[in-house]
């Protein structure tokens, strides 16, 4: 399978705190990767480097075989595919999840072709077929303030797959979730895993085990080890540092 990210050597040295030692990892197209690891193994500071929120060190980052996301900002980062959603949802409370989407939509647009911009019927088309996706179509013009906190989620994570990307990176995304709504989220993840990649940092291992293609162990800012749930669980290292200390 063909890799979408590949880190190699990446480094973070905040002041002497080496965040990130030299840690290299693919990720495939179309799977559902999980970064797991004890709190400050580095699984966060490496998304931070990939979206560019952290600078790294040294290493590189490719992304789709060809970009070296480490030489570019920010913004042309989310255009060239890759998105991330937070652990903090960031909505637009005040607005309905319909102008929440419609908003997302135009963010690759300029200043005024945002003002000046109708809606045509396709684009409509478009946000109503995302928002049956993520499951808030019957909720799609109340304010988004009312929203249950794991709708909420769902609705930011459609603000980030109605720019169309390639690669989504979520940060703990079924945190103060109920059961049901860890269901849903688990069900869309691999929805989305058909049209786009999806790189996960999450401590719930019930969730990783059963929503996981392939799973990634970091420890001290450094990948532990890689492969499926099962293997993970059956390595003494892991056990060692995290899977027996968490239980």
């Amino acid at each position: 399978m063909q890799e979408i990210l590949s880190c190699r050597n990446v480094m973070v040295d905040f002041s002497g705190f080496k965040a990130l030692q030299g840690v290299n990892l693919d990720v495939k197209k179309g799977e559902i990767l999980f970064l797991i690891g004890p709190n400050g193994a580095g699984k966060t500071t490496l998304l931070d480097v990939i979206c560019k929120k952290t600078k790294l060190t040294a290493g590189t980052v490719l992304f789709d075989g060809k970009i070296s996301l480490e030489k570019l900002p920010e913004y042309k980062i989310v255009h060239e595919g890759v998105v991330r959603k937070f652990q903090a949802p960031s909505i637009f409370i005040h607005l309905t999840p319909f102008e929440n989407l419609e908003i997302a939509m135009k963010q690759k647009k300029g200043l005024f072709s945002i003002l000046l911009a109708k809606m045509s019927r396709l684009e409509k088309e478009k946000i109503d077929s995302l928002l049956n996706k993520i499951g808030l179509f019957d909720v799609r013009n109340e304010t988004a303030s009312s929203l249950s906190h794991g709708q909420k989620q769902w609705l930011e994570i459609g603000m980030q797959l109605i720019q169309e990307p390639k690669l989504l990176l979520l940060d703990e995304p079924i945190a103060g979730m109920s059961g049901l709504e860890r269901t849903k989220t688990g069900e869309l993840m691999q929805e989305i895993s058909q049209i786009c990649t999806v790189l996960v940092v999450e401590h719930d291992m019930d969730f990783v085990r059963k929503y996981s293609t392939r799973v990634i162990v970091m420890h001290e800012g450094k990948v532990l080890s890689e492969g499926t749930m099962q293997e993970i669980q059956e390595n003494e290292e892991v056990k060692n540092v995290y899977l027996g200390r968490s239980g």
